[in-house]
């Protein structure tokens, strides 16, 4: 990690920064009196009935300032700053090393190195739900043509490289094989903002807020499928955590950081709604400053990563 806190991230050039490939953007119901523990206390925490909503943004970047690369962003919640209300980030992954320094410094983004590694499986298709049927009458579903359409499962290994952190997440796709009428099924094209706050670590210790505005084309899909594998210490063997309720109470006992059990947790509560973002142009401004580092600040976020 020596190499990538010594890097300039003067490859990105001046702002704003595009990106452009596609993302899952998935949301959950995260326990606010967990989520609390980690936004820096002059934020508001947004909850209702005891819960905030975060998740995460899981993105494959074709083209960017720094070239191809993969991004995993993990959503403590959402924080209220007026006149608005933003995204908190309690961890980012991302697998290039310019762009893992860029958004340590530059953003204020708790940015870690990981080795990010897809698999296809085809499947034969499962007749379509009801649910299912809804949303593609509406337009942003999939339309599913024929039972007997083959499937593909694509599942995102995530591990992050740093000896510290054992990060160790599998995210599961199923998705219709792509065919010629494959652009008709993509849903429609809208333009939406992002907005952020970041900041408030050993990078980049003052608050700050920048915002994404994004193009693409949107599908609300069935939720991705998250799971763990982690090393048994009796054993050896991997085990694959896909319940959520039986993940959330395992992960507690399984990172050795607080940071990262909470990140963890994020990934395996209750999802809500998953949005796919295909054609994606992602256009970043340069973060502003709301407030300066001050000693108070550094006590207060002193649990924030």
């Amino acid at each position: 990690m020596e190499a990538v806190e010594g890097r300039s991230s003067s490859g990105y050039g001046k702002p704003p920064w595009v990106f452009r490939g596609s993302a899952w953007y998935q949301l959950h119901l995260v326990k606010a009196e967990k989520a609390r523990a980690y936004i820096p206390r002059e934020f508001k925490l947004v909850e209702a009935f005891g819960y905030t909503l975060g998740g995460f943004f899981l993105a494959s970047y074709e083209d960017s300032p720094v070239g191809v690369f993969d991004e995993l962003v993990v959503i403590a919640g959402l924080v209220w700053n007026r006149p608005t209300s933003c995204a908190w980030a309690t961890r980012v992954y991302v697998n290039n090393d310019d762009a893992c320094c860029h958004g340590r410094k530059e953003v204020g983004l708790p940015s870690k190195m990981a080795r990010f590694s897809k698999t296809i499986t085809a499947l034969s298709r499962q007749p379509s739900g009801k649910k299912s049927e809804f949303l593609s009458r509406i337009g942003i579903g999939a339309k599913f043509f024929s039972p007997k359409d083959p499937l593909n499962v694509e599942v995102t290994k995530i591990k992050c490289v740093d000896a510290e952190e054992a990060c160790n997440i599998n995210i599961s796709l199923t998705s219709p094989v792509p065919s010629l009428s494959f652009g008709r099924r993509l849903g429609p094209r809208i333009r939406m903002s992002l907005p952020s706050f970041s900041g408030a670590t050993e990078y980049n210790p003052n608050l700050l807020k920048y915002s994404c505005q994004i193009e693409c084309r949107v599908q609300a899909l069935k939720p991705l499928k998250v799971s763990e594998s982690f090393t048994s210490t009796n054993d050896g063997a991997e085990q694959n955590l896909e319940d959520h309720g039986r993940s959330s109470s395992l992960v507690a006992e399984n990172h050795k950081t607080e940071a990262q059990n909470f990140s963890t947790y994020v990934m395996f509560s209750k999802p809500l709604l998953a949005l796919k973002f295909s054609q994606m142009k992602m256009q970043v401004e340069a973060p502003i400053v709301l407030s300066q580092c001050s000693n108070s600040l550094q006590t207060t976020v002193s649990s924030v990563p």
